[in-house]
Order: C-alpha cells, then structure tokens, then sequence
C-alpha cells in the first residue's frame, strides 16, 4: 500500500475517532442539563414517577449496602491498625489518627463508593438501557404515553446519586468509629479530644471539598454510563463494549476531580 495513502487513512481514522469522542462528551453533557431540567420539574415526582424512583433507589442501594459497608470496615480496620502500627514505631503517634482519617474518610472511601456503585449498578444498569432503547423498548414507551427520559433514564441516575451519598456516608461514619475504637478502646474518656481532631481535619473549606467531591462522583457513575446508553456506537452493540465505553469515561471525570481535590486541599 501506498504508504501517503496509509498516512492519510490513519489520520482519517483518528480524526473520525476524537470527533466521536468529542460528540459523546457533548451528547452526555447535553443528556446531564436534560436531567437537570426533569430533577427540578414537580412533574418528575407523580404517582407512577415515583414508584419507579423508589424501586431503582431500593435496587441500587439495599442490596449493596450492607456488603459494602463489611468490607470497608474489614479494611479499615487493617489499615488503621497498619497506619497506627508504623507511627508508634516512628514515634509519630500523635499524628496517625489525623493520617487515618484524612487517607480513609476524605480519600478512599468516596472513590471506592462511587466505584463499588458504577460496576454493582450503574453500568450493568447502562448496558440494559442501550439493549432497551435499541430493540424499541423507548418506542414502546413513547406509544403508551410515556417519556422514555423521565420513565427509565431519570430514576437511574438518581437511584446511582443516592447509592453513592449512601454507601459513603454510612462507611465513613463506621470508620470514624472503628478508628476511634481502635485507638482509644471502649472508653468514651478520649470522645473530646477525638472529635477536637477529627473537627480540626473537617474545617469548612475541606468538610466543602468533601461534600462535592463525593457529590461529583456519584453525579459522574450515574449519568456517564446512563448517557451511554443514547449514543448510537458504530459496530458496539455488546454488553461488555457499551460498559467499556462507560468505564473509560467515568474513570477519567473520576481522576479529574480526585485530582482537584488533592490540590483544594493540600494545596
């Protein structure tokens, strides 16, 4: 082959590729705003609205609750004891219940929620949506009268939002506690002076850091692979292509905002 021709087709592919790309951001930020406007419409929470809300709230959050909150407290229970372990060692002791809560109540536990989230729900839930829409399941809906968008998009994305605002909320508050248990005991002597810390760490510039953070997590596991499910993807119609094309996405919104948090914070 000519290799000016090769040349030419590699940089066509590419270029056909970044505008794909570059459309799927666009489509999800477009199917974002539209979720936005249903959020914020009472129409949104009628009789037959809200029973599907509540059925997908319950799916994606009931069964993953009680797992999740095991096995975080499994490994922070490993981890605290590791971090306390190697500072009494140093003789840094005074500062590895600030190490311990900074590392795994601002960090870890947002990230690992929002990530246990999107592959226990959010992408499965994704892939479904694409083979509904796909097979005519949203022309089904559209001739009995309902929007494909407000019946089946809508409650997904809240139902992830909520999972995620859960899950961390109650590993975090658990691992609080463990942390306190494992440094102090079964004493509530040490209650004073471990709320002074943990209030010290939670200043409202990182309590505010905090709270968006996990808030654009959950927003990025629970509209990114949803808005997927829109998107006509050439040669794609496996389940595992469309939860790829999610999980790269996702991933790097995660990165970006992790990444910016870092730096509001330590920065």
């Amino acid at each position: 082959m000519n290799p000016i021709v090769s040349l030419k087709s590699t940089l066509r592919e590419m270029g056909q590729a970044t505008l794909r790309w570059l459309t799927g951001w666009w489509l999800i930020f477009m199917f974002g705003a539209e979720i936005l406007v249903l959020v914020l419409s009472p129409a949104s929470y009628q009789a037959k609205s809200r029973a599907s809300l509540m059925r997908h709230i319950y799916l994606a959050t009931a069964p993953n609750l009680l797992w999740f909150t095991v096995l975080t407290s499994l490994v922070s229970l490993v981890l605290i004891r590791i971090v306390v372990v190697t500072a009494l060692g140093y003789g840094l002791s005074q500062y590895a219940l600030e190490m311990v809560v900074r590392v795994l109540v601002l960090e870890l536990i947002p990230l690992t929620a929002a990530l246990f989230v999107a592959i226990q729900y959010s992408i499965p839930r994704g892939s479904e949506l694409y083979k509904l829409r796909t097979r005519g399941g949203f022309e089904a809906l559209r001739q009995r009268g309902l929007d494909p968008v407000a019946h089946e998009l809508l409650p997904t994305v809240m139902a992830g939002m909520f999972a995620v605002l859960t899950l961390a909320a109650v590993s975090c508050v658990v691992s609080l506690v463990l942390a306190y248990i494992t440094v102090y005991g079964f004493t509530t002597s040490a209650f004073v002076i471990y709320t002074r810390i943990v209030g010290h760490i939670f200043n409202p510039a990182v309590t505010l850091i905090f709270m968006l953070k996990t808030l654009f997590f959950s927003m990025a596991v629970s509209l990114i692979p949803t808005g997927i499910s829109l998107q006509d993807l050439p040669n794609q119609l496996s389940r595992a292509s469309v939860e790829l094309q999610g999980l790269i996405r996702m991933f790097a919104v995660l990165l970006l905002v992790e990444v910016a948090s870092l730096v509001g914070n330590y920065y």
